[in-house]
């Protein structure tokens, strides 16, 4: 199918349909632009303010969500769709491009912090990546309630795959996140901590969105099982929040009865490291942990004949994530364990 090129005020969110653009972003230094892929679905029961955007690639290095995304557009029957449904795969088309976390080629900036004040308004806050997040909150915000933000560990972390949120105050937006997250059938369902601006899913969040992230691979590589999660999770949401009929089964842990919880919300849940080093795995992620159990091995080979330093965990619970690349840097968080929680009933 053709994609229309148009520019953020050429999308049609309203009309019954299927539609697939690619929104163009000015380049700052090509006379051209960036162009994001964007598909849109929309029913005749579509509501004002009411629908469900799934995002990949707020990284560049992270490709799980645009496999998923790319599967959910082949899967979308136009008939079956109530309400709204717009799917971006790739949302950080500069970062994307350049195989990088951040907007390498262009800003350098990271698109999962760049939601902060004025954002793509003034000098600073003014390249590509900026604009992407004034695109997402002036076209995309106004017509949606349900967000997914599909993230993996990159060349980060090694993550035990998980959906994630931040701990709400809003107790019935927390318990629709919560049962929206445990449907992508992943091992765990993490709550972390908030205090980093700019993040994507916060904004959603504090505008009374239901938002799910999560973290479906690591290495830079495509996990199956992170695909599948992500695009079951998409769709059940779409069910689940009105936008898209069918029924669909639970998956994986969801459907095993073996699905976690926890919360990395405390700063003892983050293991820094304290040099420059060669960081080796000792414990998998997803592993049930003692607070003091050592983790991984932290070595220093400028000073070979020194104990490697030994990477422990910071609280009783589970592994949540530690480093993915051996080479890690002074003051990395290299090991993460969350409490474990249980789920609302």
């Amino acid at each position: 199918m053709e994609r229309s090129i148009v520019r953020p005020s050429g999308l049609d969110f309203e009309t019954p349909g299927r539609r697939d653009y690619y929104v163009a972003l000015e380049h700052d230094s090509i006379w051209g632009d960036h162009l994001i892929p964007l598909t849109v679905f929309v029913g005749a029961r579509a509501m004002p303010g009411k629908g469900l955007v799934a995002f990949g690639s707020n990284h560049g290095n992270e490709y799980e969500g645009p496999m998923a995304l790319r599967h959910v557009m082949d899967d979308m029957r136009l008939e079956d769709v109530a309400g709204r449904i717009i799917l971006v795969p790739v949302l950080n088309v500069a970062a994307f491009k350049a195989g990088t976390r951040d907007s390498t080629l262009d800003d350098r900036v990271n698109l999962n912090r760049a939601f902060v004040d004025e954002a793509g308004k003034r000098p600073g806050l003014a390249g590509i990546t900026h604009r992407i997040a004034a695109f997402v909150r002036e076209a995309i915000w106004p017509h949606v309630h349900v967000v997914i933000d599909l993230h993996a560990g990159g060349q980060v972390a090694r993550f035990a795959q998980c959906t994630s949120f931040h701990p709400i105050e809003d107790p019935v937006q927390g318990r629709l996140i919560e049962e929206t997250a445990r449907w992508f059938g992943t091992p765990l369902v993490i709550t972390y901590q908030n205090e980093t601006p700019g993040l994507l899913p916060s904004e959603a969040e504090r505008l009374g969105k239901i938002t799910i992230g999560t973290e479906l691979g690591w290495g830079g590589s495509v996990q199956a099982s992170g695909v599948r999660y992500g695009r079951h999770g998409v769709t059940a949401a779409a069910i689940h929040h009105g936008q898209l009929r069918g029924r669909v089964a639970k998956i994986g842990h969801h459907a095993a009865g073996t699905q976690q919880m926890a919360a990395m919300v405390e700063r003892d849940c983050f293991t820094v490291a304290p040099f420059a080093g060669h960081y080796e795995q000792v414990r998998a992620c997803g592993e049930s942990v003692r607070a003091g159990d050592v983790i991984g091995l932290l070595h220093d080979f400028d000073r070979i004949d020194l104990a490697p330093w030994p990477a422990r965990a910071g609280v009783d619970g589970i592994v949540i994530a530690q480093a993915w690349a051996a080479p890690v840097l002074q003051g990395q968080h290299i090991v993460v364990t969350g409490r474990l929680l249980a789920f609302q009933e």
